[in-house]
């Protein structure tokens, strides 16, 4: 990272700048890797929205944003350095979740097959029949149910769509 960037950050940020360095990085374990992309998320967030609070409080007296930003360089500055190395975090943590979801899918793959390893020849895996719970279903409509139902709402639609339907027909429309 340029010597100029790093020169905005205090030394508690200049270290969490420095836990990107592609070293350290390597050495994280995913968990530790998302805590940091967090942290250096933190910090980002904190530092652009100081510069965009203090740009547009500025824009009255200057009349225009561009102007107005230009007094507030350290925050942007600031706001750069931590865009970087949340960048550097994030390909981490990119890389160290595809790298756990290919491992989860061989696992899953390889217990698949011990299973299908483990059954007899032509025995195939039943699955219990799922039992419906709850009260009986009756002949008789019971209360509001029987009245309208979306079903019943569904087969009044269609009577009705298709006795129009004849009756366009009929008229020869």
């Amino acid at each position: 990272m340029d010597a100029s960037l790093l020169a905005v950050l205090n030394d508690a940020e200049r270290s969490l700048a420095a836990e990107t360095d592609p070293a350290k990085l390597a050495a994280l374990d995913e968990d530790a890797a998302i805590e940091l992309e967090t942290r250096i998320r933190r910090a980002r967030d904190k530092y652009v929205s100081q510069y965009r609070r203090a740009a547009s409080a500025r824009v009255a007296e200057h009349g225009a944003r561009g102007q107005a930003a230009a007094e507030n360089a350290r925050a942007a500055r600031k706001a750069e350095v931590f865009e970087r190395a949340l960048a550097r975090a994030s390909r981490r943590v990119a890389v160290l979740a595809r790298q756990a979801a290919a491992k989860l899918r061989q696992e899953r793959l390889e217990a698949a097959r011990a299973d299908r390893r483990n059954r007899k020849p032509g025995q195939r895996q039943v699955e219990p029949k799922v039992r419906r719970k709850g009260p009986a279903i009756t002949a008789e409509p019971t209360g509001d149910r029987g009245l309208r139902s979306p079903a019943s709402e569904k087969e009044r639609a269609g009577v009705r769509a298709k006795n129009a339907r004849l009756q366009a027909r009929r008229d020869g429309t």
